[in-house]
């Protein structure tokens, strides 16, 4: 049942009872959010409805289930979601809760199996499209064909899979032309998965995000960021390596249409999704501790532009792509104070481990980003929760951080 945002009430550190919309109506504009939205269990509870289960979100990359029978799992809030190939050769995303008393089926982070999966807890066994094939003791009267794994929506955009639990997602024509825009360009559909890491942050999954769209903060946290994008310096960066790196690209055939996130929101019943371009450093080709190449070029690309490309899509999923690898994160809520950052690295679809690229070299740069990033949002949120805490104003740098909260308030009232 959700929550109503008129009858919504919070309890906050002085004892006061309001509404959730009394709340938003005092948000002061410019302003980051009050303390009540970054540590309050029941405006957690409507982010995850709203914002979260109600958008869709990148599960992963399709490259990781190549095969009928390979899975992996995924958790956001209190569900869990099985994405797995079905031996009719379908993506499918199950609800990783057994039908008989509710446990979880699946129990892998990922793998493959042959021929479905088996409840732990009375051995209930599920086919890979989550049909129930055998359930002991079955009561009479009853139907199999009734108590499969309940499923949610499923596509797959540019190699990406993305999942949302809502009755009726928003429309995704929008999301599909700014990642065509921007990834697909990169050869992302036919990229694999190199690496993966989750990183655990003790804050609310909206302090992360804020953190993601803003780079002031980059200078005095991220100098190893710093000294490969001009990002760091300024909003746009420098008009010279734009003009370069606009330049080098169309030397190569390759045009980037350039797509607003939030204004004027797409279209009503649409996913926001942008694409957007960042120069490199004058010296630098990737994004790398050197600044120097790390693995086979990618898509079209047939040379380095010295840029990098950006897709952010929906609320939760987050895209990078420099010409010979790509970075996918994804944030998913947990809980009102914990949010889980995985971070996959691609490359090309036929790059060999060793030969083509050393994992470490590749992993380094966004590896001791995302641990600082960890820092700094834990100590975010320390701060947050004082008592002391007082919203503050954004600068010019931390605009686009201005209107992911302005849509968020938009999106919960």
């Amino acid at each position: 049942m959700g929550l109503n945002a008129v009858d919504m009430v919070v309890e906050s550190r002085a004892g006061r009872r309001e509404s959730l919309a009394a709340l938003i109506a005092a948000q002061v504009p410019g302003h980051s959010l009050s303390q009540c939205f970054y540590n309050d269990p029941g405006i957690f509870e409507r982010d995850m409805e709203r914002m979260v289960l109600g958008h869709w979100h990148c599960a992963g990359h399709a490259s990781s289930v190549a095969n009928p029978g390979d899975f992996f799992t995924i958790e956001i809030g209190r569900e869990s979601v099985i994405i797995v190939r079905g031996k009719d050769n379908q993506l499918r995303a199950l609800l990783n809760v057994c039908r008989h008393r509710g446990s979880r089926v699946c129990t892998e982070q990922a793998g493959s199996t042959r021929g479905g999966f088996v409840c732990p807890y009375h051995a209930w066994f599920y086919d890979t499209d989550g049909q129930l094939k055998v359930a002991r003791q079955f009561p009479e009267g009853s139907s199999r064909d009734d108590y499969g794994l309940k499923q949610v929506h499923l596509e797959v955009i540019e190699g990406l899979v993305f999942i949302c639990f809502a009755a009726v997602p928003p429309g995704l024509g929008h999301l599909r032309r700014a990642l065509a825009a921007g990834v697909g360009q990169y050869g992302w559909k036919d990229a694999r998965v190199a690496h993966r890491q989750s990183y655990t942050i003790d804050a609310n999954w909206k302090l992360v995000l804020e953190n993601y769209w803003e780079c002031y903060h980059c200078s005095p946290a991220h100098v190893e960021f710093s000294r490969a994008h001009a990002t760091a310096r300024s909003l746009h960066g420098d008009p010279e390596l734009i003009e370069r790196m606009t330049a080098k690209a169309a030397a190569m055939g390759i045009t980037f249409e350039e797509m607003d996130h939030l204004a004027p929101l797409n279209a009503p019943g649409e996913e926001p999704a942008d694409c957007y371009r960042s120069p490199l450093e004058a010296d630098c080709v990737t994004g790398s501790e050197d600044g120097k190449p790390l693995a086979p070029l990618m898509g079209r690309f047939t040379g380095y532009d010295g840029g990098v490309t950006f897709n952010d899509c929906g609320p939760t999923s987050n895209f990078l792509a420099y010409p010979d690898h790509g970075m996918m994160y994804r944030f998913m809520p947990r809980s009102v104070d914990r949010t889980d950052m995985e971070v996959i690295w691609l490359v090309r679809g036929d790059a060999v481990e060793a030969v083509d690229y050393q994992l470490d070299r590749l992993t380094w740069l966004w590896h001791v980003t995302s641990l600082a990033d960890k820092r700094i949002i834990d100590l975010n949120q320390q701060g947050v929760s004082s008592a002391y805490y007082q919203p503050g104003p954004y600068t010019e740098m931390e605009c686009w951080t201005q209107r992911f909260v302005e849509w968020y308030l938009a999106e919960i009232s």
